[in-house]
């Protein structure tokens, strides 16, 4: 099985395809795992496999994931974004694209903050926001789905720990998309589509405060995923948006 090893971090990761680096990350909130692509709305490793070259991963710590390591209380955003770079790290790539589903947009988003210079455009599909009318939404999801089977199997994790973990998630920057600030997304001049949605955990409202905010965001339609000649009409144009901002030439 692929792992990359950073420290006291042990991630997994599958990769597909050739061309041009895509990193894949899935939905699932901290239950973001490989698996979770096969079920998602779109499978990019299968779309994609043919014209670029796509990696996800487990994230740390994610139940039924392979990834494990310690929970990084203090600026948990950061501890996420320093193993998904650790991973390009790891396999050489400098520059690369990104899709991210549900948690994987906040995430997204953070690694354009982090590192400008790397992530070169990226697709923001269903993602996680800031809900004023049901503010603890992804508290509550991570402390009562998340981590009762990550305490039953880690002795140094306690209920006490969780709470402080998914407060700095969650709580310490609630409004928007929780991992970075509403300045740095007007200031943001990373290209973005932004794919929407309307669940209690993907507010099409900040779908919304997205297209406005960033300089260089586009849309797709709304709603896309179903009827079928949608949901194919709009991953034509993830494809055509992910192909229009390689850094390569096209073949």
């Amino acid at each position: 099985m692929p792992f990359h090893t950073r420290g006291d971090v042990r991630i997994y990761f599958e990769e597909v395809g050739s061309g041009f680096p895509i990193l894949v990350i899935p939905g699932g909130g901290l239950n973001s795992v490989v698996g979770n692509c096969s079920t998602a709305v779109f499978n990019p490793m299968q779309e994609f496999k043919n014209d670029f070259w796509c990696i996800t991963m487990d994230q740390r710590n994610a139940a039924g994931g392979r990834s494990s390591g310690p929970m990084q209380v203090e600026d948990p955003w950061e501890g996420f974004a320093d193993d998904q770079l650790g991973l390009m790290d790891y396999l050489g790539i400098g520059r690369f694209l990104v899709i991210g589903f549900c948690i994987g947009g906040p995430f997204a988003l953070k690694l354009m903050e982090k590192a400008p210079d790397r992530v070169v455009a990226g697709v923001l599909c269903q993602p996680v926001g800031h809900r004023p009318e049901n503010p603890d939404y992804m508290y509550n999801s991570g402390r009562n789905l998340w981590a009762p089977e990550l305490i039953s199997n880690r002795e140094d994790v306690t209920m006490t720990k969780v709470e402080s973990y998914l407060h700095n998630l969650y709580r310490l920057q609630p409004d928007f998309v929780y991992s970075v600030s509403r300045d740095f997304v007007r200031s943001c001049q990373t290209p973005i589509l932004v794919m929407p949605d309307d669940t209690p955990a993907h507010p099409y409202q900040t779908c919304m405060d997205l297209l406005d905010l960033a300089p260089n965001a586009e849309v797709t339609e709304y709603p896309w995923a179903e009827p079928s000649h949608l949901l194919t009409r709009t991953v034509r144009k993830v494809y055509d948006f992910l192909l229009a901002h390689q850094p390569i030439p096209v073949k």
